[in-house]
C-alpha cells in the first residue's frame, strides 16, 4: 500500500470519531494497526502486542517497545512512534495526558478483561480521570469497501493460490496423506513469496470431509471418494480464500457423491448471480439454502454462505441468513455453500468476489470445477 491509502485511511476514520463521544481510540486489532498506519509486525501472542495506536483528531501514535521501534520507523505513515521503556498501562497515563484526552474508546472485541480491567484501574486514577468506553466495530465498517490498491493485492494471492492449487491438485493421488498435501501447498506458498498462509490448509478426505474446519491428518486418500481442500495464502498482508472438492484417482465418485456435487455448484452458481450492489446479505444466501434444501440435503448445509475477506480471512459483511446489510460495490466476499455427510464426506465449493455494479468479479480464478 502507498503513502496515500493511509493517509485516506487515518482521515476515514476520524471523519467516523468526529461524529462519535470518544476523543482518542485505542487500536488493539493487529489487522486495524496495519490498515491504518502500516505497521506490519504480527502479534507473538493474546497477551503480548507488537503495538497499540492511539488516534485522536490530530495525532497518531504507534505505542511498541525497542523490538519493533526501527521497523515501525520504517513502515508507518502519519504516525508517530512511541518507545516506551515500561509496562504499557504505566505508560498510558502520560500518553493520554499529551493527548488530552477526557474519553478513550477501546475495540471490546479484541482486548482481554484482564488488560481492560488493569486500564480501567489506572484511567480511574488520574485525575481528571479519563473514561473508557467500548467502540465496536468502527475501523472494521471502513474496512469492508476495499480501495483499488487492496483489491489488487487479493488478486495477486488469489493468482498464486490458484497457481498453488495447479501444481498440487494434479498430484492429489490415492495413497498420498491429507498431511503430506497440506505441507506442499504451504512449501510453496513460502517459495512462491506469500508472507504465509492465510489460515491453516484444510485437506479433508473421505469422511473428514464432514468436518468444515477437518484438521489434515494422516489418513491417505483413497479412489472416487471427495477431497475438500481450502486454502489461502497472504500476499502484502492480504488474503485470499477458496475451496476446491476433487476426486483422486481414476475411479469415478459414487452416484451420491455425484448428485451432492452437482447440487453444491449449481447452488453455488445460483448465489453468484444474485452478488450485486443493493442487495440484502441474506438474499444469496437463501438463493443456495433453497437449492440445497429442495434437493433434500437441507439438514447438512449448517454455516452462512461467505464472509468478507481483506486483512482478515474472515471479516465483515457476512453472507448469512439473519443480520441483513446491503453489498456495495467494492466489498470482497466469499460463496462458499457446502453439503455434509457424517460418515461420509463433504462437498464445498467457494470462490472469492469483487462486488462490482455489472456483478461479482471472480478472483479465485483457478478453475478445477469438475463436470459431473
Amino acid at each position: 500500500m502507498n503513502r496515500t491509502f493511509f493517509r485516506n485511511t487515518l482521515a476515514g476514520l476520524r471523519k467516523r470519531l468526529a461524529r462519535l463521544a470518544p476523543d482518542t481510540l485505542w487500536v488493539v486489532r493487529p489487522e486495524n494497526r496495519r490498515y491504518l498506519s502500516g505497521f506490519r509486525a504480527s502479534d507473538v501472542q493474546l497477551d503480548e502486542s507488537a503495538g497499540y495506536l492511539l488516534i485522536t483528531e490530530k495525532d497518531a501514535l504507534l505505542v511498541t517497545d525497542s523490538r519493533y521501534t526501527t521497523e515501525a520507523e520504517a513502515q508507518v505513515v502519519d504516525t508517530e512512534v512511541v518507545t516506551i521503556h515500561k509496562d504499557f498501562v504505566e505508560s498510558l497515563p502520560e500518553l493520554l495526558k499529551r493527548l488530552g484526552t477526557q474519553c478513550l474508546a477501546f475495540e471490546p472485541g479484541f482486548l482481554t478483561w484482564g488488560l481492560h480491567r488493569r486500564v480501567h484501574r489506572a484511567l480511574k486514577a488520574m485525575d481528571p480521570a479519563v473514561r473508557l468506553q467500548p467502540l465496536r466495530g468502527v475501523v472494521e465498517k471502513l474496512r469492508e469497501i476495499k480501495a483499488p490498491e487492496e483489491i489488487e493485492a487479493m488478486e495477486r494471492s488469489s493468482d498464486l493460490m490458484g497457481a498453488i492449487l495447479d501444481e498440487v491438485v494434479p498430484r492429489m493421488t490415492p495413497g498420498r496423506t491429507e498431511k503430506a498435501i497440506a505441507w506442499e501447498i504451504e512449501g510453496l506458498a513460502r517459495e512462491g513469496g506469500a508472507e504465509g498462509m492465510a489460515f491453516d490448509p484444510i485437506v479433508a478426505s473421505g469422511p473428514n470431509g464432514a468436518l468444515p474446519h477437518a484438521v489434515p491428518s494422516e489418513r491417505a486418500l483413497q479412489p472416487g471418494e471427495p477431497v475438500v481442500v481450502d486454502v489461502g495464502v497472504r500476499v502484502e498482508g492480504y488474503c485470499c480464500d477458496m475451496t476446491r472438492t476433487v476426486f483422486p484417482g481414476n475411479a469415478e465418485p459414487s452416484e451420491r457423491f455425484r448428485t451432492v456435487y452437482r447440487t453444491v455448484r449449481r447452488a453455488q452458481l445460483a448465489a453468484l448471480e444474485a452478488v450485486r450492489p443493493g442487495v440484502e446479505t441474506t438474499h444469496p444466501d437463501r438463493i443456495a439454502r433453497d437449492i440445497i434444501r429442495e434437493a433434500g440435503f437441507g439438514d447438512y448445509f449448517g454455516h452462512s454462505l461467505g464472509h468478507g475477506v481483506g486483512l482478515a480471512a474472515h471479516e465483515r459483511p457476512r453472507l448469512a441468513p439473519r443480520k441483513p446489510t446491503r453489498l456495495e460495490a467494492g466489498m470482497v466476499v466469499t460463496v462458499e455453500p457446502g453439503i455434509y455427510l457424517p460418515e461420509e464426506g463433504g462437498v464445498r465449493l467457494e470462490e472469492m468476489v469483487v462486488v462490482e455494479k455489472s456483478g461479482p468479479r471472480i478472483l479465485t480464478r483457478t478453475d478445477h470445477f469438475l463436470d459431473l
